[in-house]
């Protein structure tokens, strides 16, 4: 019996790789075309010239929930007020913070409450008050004040009840925008008249000089867990969203930068206050609400970096955001599993979550069975040593390969950076990567899904931000302990477990 399930578990194994493999072939194609071959990311000066002088230039609201972000506040929110766009709005939501952020915002930016008729058309944690400035210059800075949400998804949606504008940006307080970013999302919605959402593609800015709000030297992270990541951000944009977006199926956009249709989102029910995976389960409610009702949609990858945001130093918060990522996947696929292999749902239904059902959520399963399995074969003698070495080669060249065409990609749309010595960086990180930080992601993966099992009730802290500061050498206050949330990027949100809730979610219920 164990003979033939080892026979069983290797024959599975074998075309489990070879399906991963051909997958990513294909997506590397898609990717290329749509990075290189398709009109809808060729941008002129002609094109820039219309949406500055039209009338009819669709107006966008950026959307940044703040928490605790006293240190960095001024500095972020002026970054966000440089965007070259003729039409927008900065929404900053002062997500209860119980430190100086409300007050250092109010005096900097010389602002003012004012009396606005707040319409909860999503229902969040009470609003207290909205503040305008009296400064011309910060005309286009709202800041909102309420109650904390604990969780990202509630502060988000009170920006959204605010916002003015049918479009609006979801984004982080800390995150660093191009100043064309807002460009570069609306240009395929003015193009296309069925554009739902645009992600932006996001790099880390671990390495880089940041001085008042900008970056003034652009290079990859220099230590190692931020470098992976800056790899793994690069494949998933430049790569996995590029290809699905070639056949509109991506199942989700970015949580640290996304352009929505808000009125869209509005229909859809908004953010779930509760998610863990605020960013893919909001477009899978919105890409639901368009089959259900037979409306046509597109979801589109844009092809220029948009936004740079810092992500974990240190093993410690790699755990704690790789544990909530785990846990938020589960969840969402608790929430939206009648939605996988559903023809109603088109290709994200039908393509996209199958294969993150399979080759995504289950991966980390079959990583851990596979390391036990090798283990046990290994001490009974049960290994073909030639064998193994040449499959484990021939996989280990094709990961590889497959950064090296991230890179390239990379390189030849001249959106990342500009020294080769930083791409050889990467390159080398490529080398390690799949001995060293991969197996950290599979463990991190599987403790997501343990708790989320297990029904245990998540804590939002802030990791321990390292080298982002509003002038060079001053680093912010140290992370807030106990039951608190950082209204920071997909990155700078993260969670830990305590007690069991008293009734655990049943992982089998669908939304």
């Amino acid at each position: 019996m164990w003979q033939f399930f080892l026979d069983f578990y290797g024959y599975a194994v074998f075309f489990y790789s070879l399906g991963l493999i051909i997958s990513y072939v294909v997506l590397m194609i898609l990717a290329y075309r749509g990075l290189f071959q398709s009109t809808d990311n060729m941008v002129d000066d002609y094109a820039y010239r219309v949406v500055e002088r039209s009338p009819y230039t669709p107006g966008v609201s950026i959307v940044a929930p703040a928490y605790n972000e006293e240190k960095t506040v001024v500095d972020n929110i002026k970054s966000l007020l440089k965007q070259k766009y003729p039409k927008f709005e900065v929404v900053i939501v002062n997500d209860g913070s119980k430190d100086s952020t409300l007050e250092t915002m109010i005096t900097n930016f010389d602002m003012v409450p004012v009396d606005f008729a707040y319409v909860e058309y999503l229902q969040t944690k009470p609003f207290k008050r909205l503040y305008r400035s009296t400064n011309p210059l910060y005309e286009k800075l709202i800041v909102v004040d309420k109650e904390n949400g604990g969780t990202k998804a509630d502060p988000i949606n009170t920006g959204i009840n605010v916002a003015s504008y049918d479009y609006f940006i979801n984004t982080d307080v800390d995150c660093i925008l191009t100043e064309d970013a807002i460009y570069q999302c609306m240009l395929p919605v003015m193009r296309h008249n069925n554009v739902i959402a645009v992600s932006g593609m996001m790099t880390m800015s671990n390495g880089c000089d940041i001085e008042n709000g900008e970056i003034k030297k652009l290079a990859p992270p220099s230590d190692p867990i931020p470098l992976w990541q800056e790899l793994e951000y690069l494949r998933s944009f430049f790569v996995g969203k590029m290809g699905w977006s070639a056949i509109n199926a991506m199942s989700n956009v970015s949580g640290g930068f996304g352009l929505f249709d808000r009125r869209i989102v509005l229909k859809a029910g908004g953010y779930s206050a509760d998610s863990f995976a605020e960013d893919m389960d909001v477009l899978l409610r919105m890409m639901g609400y368009c089959c259900e009702n037979d409306i046509d949609y597109r979801v589109v990858q844009v092809s220029k970096i948009c936004a740079r945001t810092e992500g974990p130093g240190d093993v410690k918060n790699l755990k704690r955001q790789r544990t909530r990522w785990g846990r938020g996947l589960f969840q969402t696929f608790d929430r939206h599993f009648k939605k996988v292999a559903n023809p109603t749902y088109r290709r994200v239904g039908l393509i996209t979550l199958p294969y993150i059902l399979v080759f995504e959520f289950m991966a980390p399963v079959i990583e851990i069975v596979g390391m036990i399995t090798v283990v046990y074969l290994a001490f009974t003698g049960g290994v073909n040593w030639p064998s193994a070495v040449v499959i484990f080669s021939a996989i280990y060249i094709f990961g590889f390969m497959l950064s090296l065409v991230t890179l390239l990609y990379a390189y030849k749309s001249k959106t990342t950076y500009t020294k080769l010595s930083h791409y050889l960086r990467l390159a080398v990180a490529a080398l390690l990567e799949p001995v060293l930080y991969h197996p950290l992601l599979t463990f991190f993966s599987i403790n997501g899904y343990i708790n989320y099992l297990r029904g245990t009730k998540a804590v939002w802290v802030a990791i321990a931000r390292k080298g982002y500061a509003s002038k060079p050498g001053e680093n912010p206050a140290p992370p807030t302990a106990g039951a608190e949330k950082v209204s920071g990027g997909i990155d700078n949100v993260v969670d830990e477990t305590v007690e069991p809730l008293a009734e655990p979610t049943s992982p089998t219920a669908n939304a």
